[in-house]
């Protein structure tokens, strides 16, 4: 299974202006720093959480096989294209009117293709391309998810110049924890 975001997050102004609050920064000196300090710690609360915090458009490539095939991303808003990928990179695309896949969300994707369609259709992998995510936007995400990335992002730019290996603080996985899922494979 490969992943790729297609379409990344884009933490708003207020996201900054909530950090910069934080550290008790006033300048814009120090903006492109903390704005690629939000955008690693919305990165990590989703490594954490297993749950994208803010929408984004993402690409999936499974195998193409028979059968419910679930999906990594979470949680999934719509899936909004399908294609078949052949041996020399070409796609097809699929569309579920035309009865060749049909899927089911709720809060993760499964897909199959549908029966006969199976024999038909040749090629080596599936493209699925999805929007997930809690929150639209950074106003919208939760409270504990929000403080978690502040907490998270200050306490990098705080440490930014020790050498040592600094533990994140803790009330970050207290804020992350009940919003975290995790798979049995």
């Amino acid at each position: 299974m490969e992943r790729t975001i297609v379409q990344p997050p884009v933490p708003s102004i207020a996201a900054l202006a909530e950090l910069k609050h934080w550290l008790g920064i006033s300048r814009a000196d120090d903006d492109a720093t903390l704005a690629g300090l939000l955008d690693a710690s919305l990165s990590l609360c989703e490594a954490f959480t297993g749950k994208t915090p803010l929408v984004q458009t993402v690409e999936e490539v499974i195998p193409l096989r028979a059968g419910w095939q679930e999906l990594v991303s979470r949680p999934v808003r719509t899936v909004t294209g399908v294609a078949v990928i052949a041996a020399d990179g070409t796609r097809t695309a699929l569309t579920p009117p035309d009865g060749v896949i049909e899927w089911r969300i709720a809060g993760n994707a499964c897909v199959q293709l549908i029966g006969p369609v199976i024999s038909t259709v040749t090629g080596q992998s599936l493209a699925v391309q999805l929007v997930t995510g809690i929150a639209e936007d950074w106003d919208t995400l939760p409270a504990p998810l929000r403080h978690g990335v502040i907490r998270l992002a200050a306490h990098h730019y705080r440490d930014r110049d020790n050498k040592v290996g600094a533990v994140p603080p803790a009330s970050v996985s207290a804020l992350w924890r009940p919003w975290r899922s995790l798979r049995l494979t």
